[in-house]
């Protein structure tokens, strides 16, 4: 690394995450002055030479838009590097892929069903097994760890059930065990807090949700601190192929910029829901960080600069009430995914975690009567009395 690209990274590093979220990876364009850099939808590079490459071959391999990308995403997690795949689900299977026949994962128990789906149904078909467990408690997934385990898969806040982890306590079980810790910061968002600066391994976003914020693309990201891991990890990525495609690029980069403005005014918003839900006669009960009835509220407030936009809550009614509660509200729309500028409702026993096990689902308290909410940017009073017009 040169001087001048060396005092360029640390000048970055300096500056706020807004700043870099606009800048970093954002560079004008040399050519034209353009202030927002052109999309290359080239998929090959004229090389130099026969055999003698370029810094852009193949549009797997790399290219200028998706580089940009990675680079804000470095920046903002604070890591080394990034990688931006097709899909989230395509980021946290490359991960997977660093595993072996034989070897173990150690899971939270509370995560997204296709997480799940992707652990029971498809890497168990190459031999690697996986146990779930509560990770609120970091001693139940040190009584887990085998000789075998060579990862431990959690979430900075919980899918759907809002559980908070300590990540602190979960780095020292996986140093102590020399296992790869990875989470999924979906939820969090970097905005919210940067799992790399606790000592976490590997942070994975569905770039679909809060990243790109707009329900218009596809996307999935890693970040990590160490160049080795990054390295074997796009290994992975080009001999798999699971790349995002150009024009998914500049739509993610173009959510980055607004990421933090977005997420505390509807983390703003999804506060004071969670309080009025709280004293809601038809409601048993509100799952939200920021909620000092939540579990783990003081430790959310340790971890996080806010408590996200997500939370969930649970009726007094059977499936079909609750299926009738999602299907009445207005500006909440009925639809999977979240994280965008319209407010979504689900019930993740149908939708959302339908791919859970009936039997694991009972197990992990992911019951009939919960509703998961993603506040977007609509009007409090609005989205208020959404939702109390469909609870009668």
């Amino acid at each position: 690394m040169s001087k001048s690209s060396a005092a360029s990274q640390s000048s970055d590093a300096s500056r706020a995450f807004r700043t870099r979220a606009i800048h970093v990876g954002n560079e004008a364009d040399p050519q034209t002055g353009a202030v927002v850099p052109p999309v290359h939808l080239a998929s090959t590079f004229r090389q130099p030479g026969s055999g003698q490459w370029g810094q852009y071959d193949y549009s797997r391999s790399g290219n200028p838009t998706r580089s940009g990308l990675q680079q804000t995403l470095a920046s903002l997690e604070g890591g080394c590097g990034a990688l931006a795949f097709s899909t989230g689900m395509a980021a946290i299977h490359c991960v997977t892929m660093l595993l072996e026949s034989g070897q173990h994962v150690v899971a939270g128990c509370d995560i997204y069903g296709g997480a799940y789906r992707l652990l029971h149904n498809i890497c168990n078909r190459s031999g690697i097994e996986v146990t779930l467990v509560d990770m609120t408690d970091a001693q139940n997934v040190a009584d887990a760890i085998r000789p075998e385990t060579k990862l431990i898969w959690g979430e900075t806040i919980g899918n759907p059930l809002m559980t908070v982890p300590d990540l602190a306590d979960l780095v020292a079980v996986a140093k102590d065990a020399g296992v790869l810790f990875g989470v999924d910061n979906t939820f969090g968002t970097p905005a919210l807090i940067r799992p790399l600066e606790h000592g976490v391994d590997i942070v994975m976003h569905s770039a679909t949700k809060f990243l790109g914020g707009h329900s218009d693309c596809l996307g999935g990201t890693l970040a990590v601190s160490d160049q080795d891991l990054l390295d074997r990890l796009y290994y992975v990525q080009n001999a798999t192929g699971a790349v995002l495609d150009p024009f998914s690029c500049f739509l993610i980069s173009r959510g980055l910029k607004t990421l933090e403005l977005r997420v505390r005014e509807q983390s703003r918003t999804a506060g004071r829901l969670a309080e009025w839900l709280e004293q809601h006669p038809a409601v048993r009960r509100v799952l939200y960080p920021g909620l000092a009835s939540h579990p783990q509220h003081e430790r959310a407030r340790r971890q996080f600069t806010d408590f996200g936009t997500m939370l969930c809550f649970e009726l007094e009614g059977d499936f079909q009430q609750t299926a009738r509660v999602c299907e009445a509200t207005q500006l909440f729309q009925l639809a999977v995914s979240l994280g965008a500028v319209e407010s979504l409702i689900e019930q993740p026993a149908s939708m959302s975690h339908a791919s859970y096990a009936p039997a694991d689902r009972q197990r992990f308290g992911i019951g009939d009567g919960l509703i998961r909410l993603s506040v977007g940017l609509e009007a409090y009073e609005d989205l208020q009395a959404d939702l109390e017009q469909a609870l009668g």
